[in-house]
């Protein structure tokens, strides 16, 4: 049987607020952990392309001063 959104967040509200803040902590630690793994991925591709040549790396003070030029105007 599949919940509704609408279902489920009606039975969250019936929780103590105890057991809301452990589940948000879950729910936030879920999300802290498929963004790891997204940012562990794009590391290993970009570290592929770099040592296949497909890519290049600029020096990080080109990379700051970009940063820092796209950013203060």
């Amino acid at each position: 049987m599949s919940m509704t959104l609408e279902s489920l967040q009606a039975q969250v509200l019936r929780l103590s607020l105890a057991d809301r803040a452990k589940l948000l902590d879950r729910l936030i630690a879920s999300l802290d952990a498929e963004a790891e793994a997204a940012w562990d991925d794009l590391a290993d591709r970009r570290e592929r392309e770099l040592q296949a040549g497909t890519v290049g790396a600029l020096p990080l003070d080109v990379v700051i001063a970009r940063l820092e030029a796209r950013f203060t105007g």
